[in-house]
């Protein structure tokens, strides 16, 4: 007797509502469905925003949304600080969905870290992204960013296709504060948990990461910068006592080397643009965000609100079908995990 897959329940954050999230929430979403058949997937937020027409029985009965309301009506195209609290809302309703079980997974279209801090109330924390908010709605002290992508094979000369993975450090920080951000225990705790989710949520048994330097050509002996003598370099001999597999300090130009993506399976960059200007150089668009460290999966796409074609119907819903795809093979693999 064939064994049926287990039905995964996603869980969908539409994001700003002014920009093209909504529309690439739905459209990703009627699209993975008709590829998944063991699938729900529930778009949280307004309903006027994710227009259904023609949509079959079947696939009506497997997507679902979860009715909020924005405080102030939505223009496409055009902020309003009066909707920052409905944005905030609909991930705290995905979260909290995922925590208690009802979903498998989140994954969350873009949202504008700007119009959420207007219209933060006075004395608010400084909201920094999605990453952040969710390791607090998980109480959780230190998450890691990684993105995702699987590169062509023929592009970079591979001969099949391969998975690119970059983690970072520390993520949305103004670059002036990222040496002093760097201390030996957050960089070996990123190199545990990205080493932990890979084997947990990536199902790769035995994971090979590589870990950058700070500086350039990784402070060349301590004269370009003394961080990768003082602290990088130790906290990656520290993991690999603990039976990590993990290599570096590598110079930020010479790490990504396509040779390496047969045999590397996360990369760890100290700061924003040195992992994800390469990443995003390559990725044609077609990334995925993942947070790693939090006790639910979430997934993203790894682009912004595109406020200048909002509602024109022309937006790429590309980033979020592999956003679902990604979450739905992770929820697929703890699962598996499981039993």
């Amino acid at each position: 007797m064939i064994q049926q897959p287990a039905l995964v329940n996603l869980v969908i954050s539409s994001g700003e509502p002014a920009g093209v999230g909504p529309e690439v929430s739905i459209a990703a979403a009627l699209a993975f469905l008709q590829e998944q058949p063991a699938c729900t997937i529930t778009l949280v937020g307004d309903p006027s925003l994710f227009p259904m027409p023609g949509i079959s029985k079947e696939l009506s009965t497997r997507l679902k949304v979860e009715s909020i309301s924005p405080a102030s009506p939505v223009t496409a195209g055009q902020l309003n600080p009066a909707n920052a609290q409905y944005v905030l809302h609909l991930l705290d309703v995905a979260v909290q969905g995922c925590l208690d079980g009802r979903f498998d997974a989140m994954v969350t279209a873009p949202i504008q870290k700007s119009v959420i801090n207007e219209g933060a109330a006075s004395g608010d924390t400084l909201f920094t992204g999605h990453t952040e908010y969710l390791a607090k709605l998980c109480h959780q002290e230190h998450v890691v960013m990684m993105l995702c992508a699987t590169l062509p094979a023929g592009f970079l000369g591979l001969q099949k296709s391969r998975d690119l993975r970059v983690a970072l450090v520390t993520t949305h920080l103004p670059l002036k504060e990222v040496p002093e951000s760097l201390n030996h225990q957050h960089i070996l705790e990123t190199i545990q948990i990205v080493d932990h989710d890979l084997r947990t949520k990536f199902n790769i048994t035995n994971p090979v990461i590589r870990v950058a330097g700070l500086n350039p050509h990784a402070g060349e002996s301590g004269y370009l910068g003394r961080e990768e003598i003082d602290v990088i370099a130790p906290a990656i001999e520290v993991a690999k006592k603990l039976g990590i597999e993990v290599s570096g300090p590598y110079p930020g130009d010479t790490m990504f080397d396509a040779k390496a993506l047969d045999s590397v399976d996360a990369f760890i960059a100290m700061y924003h643009d040195q992992g994800l200007a390469p990443f995003k150089f390559v990725s044609f668009g077609g990334g995925v965000n993942v947070t790693l460290g939090l006790p639910i999966i979430r997934t993203s796409v790894d682009h912004g609100t595109a406020l200048d074609i909002a509602g024109k119907g022309i937006a790429d819903s590309g980033s979020m079908l592999e956003a679902l795809r990604l979450a739905h093979q992770l929820a697929v693999n703890v699962k598996n995990l499981k039993t």
